[in-house]
This record gives C-alpha cells, sequence and structure tokens, in this order.
C-alpha cells in the first residue's frame, strides 16, 4: 500500500489549523494578559508557533511546486522538506525553549493568578477550536497509516514521504495535551493554593513540545537528504521488472524521493543476449511504463545496461 496523500487533502488541513491557531493565539494572549498565567501564556506562545508553521507550511508546498529549470533539473518538490525542517525548529526555539523558560521565571519569582474563571474559559474555548484543526488532520491521516490504532499514526510518521500531513496532526496532538496539561495545572494551583504550579506547568508543557519538535526534525531531516521509496514500492518496482521478458537480470535499484510524489530510479539492468538497437530501446520504453504503472510516483528513471559493452553507460528513460 502506497503511503501518500494529495495537494488538496494537505492544503485543506494547513488551512483547518491555520484558522484554528490563529484564532486561539489571540484568545490565549488576551487570557494570559489579564490573568497573569504563566501556562496560558505559554500556550499563547505555542499557538503563535503553530500558526506561524501553517503559514510556513503553505509557503513550502507553493514553492514546490514550480517546474524544473537549469539550476534545478530535477525540480524543487523538496522545498516542503526544507521548510517542514524549519517548523520543527521553530517549535522547539519558540514554543518549548520559551515556555521553560517563563515557567522557570515564574518559579524564581512567583505570581498569583488574576483570574482563573476567565483563564478556564479560554482553554476550553481553544480546545473547542484544537478539536476542529485535529479532527480534520486526523482524517486525512487516518488515509495515509497502514497499521491500526496509535502505532499506525506513528508507523505513518516514520513512512510517510509527504511532511505536510504529519506535521500538523503531531502538532495539533500536541496543542490538544498542552491544553489538558494547562487545565489540569491550572485546578491544582486553584484548589492547593500553590503558586509554584503554574510555572511547573509551563515547563511540562515546554518539554512536551520539546519531545515534538524533536520527532519532526528527526523525520523531516532524513527526507530532506534523500531518503529512498517505501519497501512497498520498491517492491511493487522489483514485480514489474521482473514481467519484462527483455530482461535477463535486475542489479541494484536505487530510489530517492524528490518531492512527496515524485521518485527518481536509477537501476542496473541486464538485458537479454541478442537485442538489437532497436530491441533496446523498446525495452527501455518498457522499463519506463511498467515502473510508473508499478508506482505512479515514479517521474525519473536512468539506466545503466551492463551487458551492452560498448555503450555501458547510464542510460535515462524519456
Amino acid at each position: 500500500m502506497k503511503v501518500k496523500a494529495k495537494g488538496s487533502g494537505d492544503k485543506k488541513v494547513i488551512y483547518a489549523a491555520l484558522f484554528g491557531n490563529g484564532i486561539i493565539m489571540v484568545m490565549k494572549f488576551l487570557a494570559a494578559f489579564f490573568s497573569g498565567s504563566a501556562a496560558i501564556f505559554a500556550e499563547a506562545l505555542h499557538s503563535t508557533a503553530d500558526t506561524a508553521n501553517q503559514v510556513l507550511l503553505l509557503f513550502g508546498m507553493n514553492r514546490s511546486k514550480r517546474p524544473p529549470d537549469e539550476r534545478h533539473p530535477f525540480g524543487y518538490g523538496k522545498e516542503i522538506y526544507f521548510w517542514s525542517f524549519v517548523v520543527a525548529v521553530s517549535i522547539f526555539f519558540v514554543g518549548a525553549v520559551f515556555s521553560i523558560y517563563k515557567g522557570v521565571d515564574r518559579i524564581l519569582h512567583p505570581e498569583e493568578i488574576r483570574s482563573y474563571t476567565l483563564s478556564v474559559a479560554v482553554l476550553l474555548g481553544a480546545m473547542v477550536f484544537e478539536a476542529y484543526a485535529f479532527t480534520v488532520a486526523y482524517k486525512e491521516a487516518s488515509k495515509l497509516k497502514t497499521k491500526k490504532g496509535l502505532f499506525g499514526f506513528i508507523d505513518m510518521a516514520v513512512r510517510t514521504k509527504n511532511p505536510t500531513v504529519m506535521v500538523v496532526l503531531f502538532e495539533d496532538s500536541a496543542a490538544l495535551t498542552g491544553l489538558t496539561l494547562a487545565l489540569f495545572g491550572l485546578g491544582l494551583s486553584y484548589y492547593t493554593g500553590n503558586i509554584y504550579i503554574d510555572g511547573a506547568t509551563s515547563i511540562a508543557i515546554g518539554v512536551l513540545l520539546l519531545g515534538v519538535a524533536v520527532l519532526l526534525a528527526r523525520e523531516t531531516k532524513e527526507l530532506l537528504i534523500g531518503e529512498s521509496a517505501t519497501a512497498e514500492d520498491i517492491e511493487a518496482m522489483r514485480r514489474a521488472l521482473t514481467s519484462i521478458p527483455e530482461i535477463n537480470k535486475a542489479g541494484s535499484l536505487m530510489t530517492m524521493h524528490m518531492g512527496p510524489d515524485e521518485i527518481l530510479v536509477n537501476l542496473d539492468v541486464e538485458f537479454i543476449d541478442g537485442l538489437s538497437t532497436d530491441g533496446v530501446e523498446e525495452a527501455v520504453d518498457k522499463i519506463e511504463r511498467r515502473l510508473k504503472q508499478a508506482v505512479p510516483a515514479v517521474k525519473k528513471i536512468y539506466i545503466e545496461a551492463e551487458s551492452l559493452s560498448a555503450t555501458s553507460a547510464a542510460k535515462p528513460a524519456r
């Protein structure tokens, strides 16, 4: 089964997250200003990072669609990987670091929370908008996963070559968890009267964001430096090659994702003896058709014909 998402679905997920996070960001900053809560301020920073991230993802998606040119003959598909990596870094610096800093500062310089009622109301309202964005991302991610349950989503995050849905899903999951932590911290602070809990909650939210940032950075880094096609796609390509009678043996098959739906293939092929030049040309055309039928994301194919002694060079399929 291919791990793949359509561009329209990706944009729907990002627009939903951008809409929700933009409203939530304003609500949280207002609540943080009037209540003085460090935990809510940490959540406001979190939403600020998320809102900026959606803009970056949209920017990256648009730039990745540009056609190849002289400087970039393989196109700009990897731009979406770069901007997804920038998103992961921004979660770390804007969200995690500042949340932890604010929490430590509040523990060292504790202050009373001025309005618990306003804080709780804003957090509950934020949960409604965040749940909407999460639901949209969840539905799209469910189309990508090949295993059931939570491990299915973790497997999807590791195997998908399209980072946009993965980034938004994990962002929204972290946001809902962070809101739950903030509500719990406010409630505990209110009932115990312990003013240090607010700062500790901010630190906990920062640690949560740190974990998400590390996970996203790790996965997008692999795509950015050049990750191969999935094992399923490679196996489908090999099956396609075995169905071509002109091939005596298919050697190494190297693949690399140049974008979410664009795979570069380089393979060694030993043709059967006695093939004419025209026969080799026809076989190359057949290889191209069969590989693209098996895996539609295959866009560029380079073949090294090992059995052609005088012309044993990499031959690009048309």
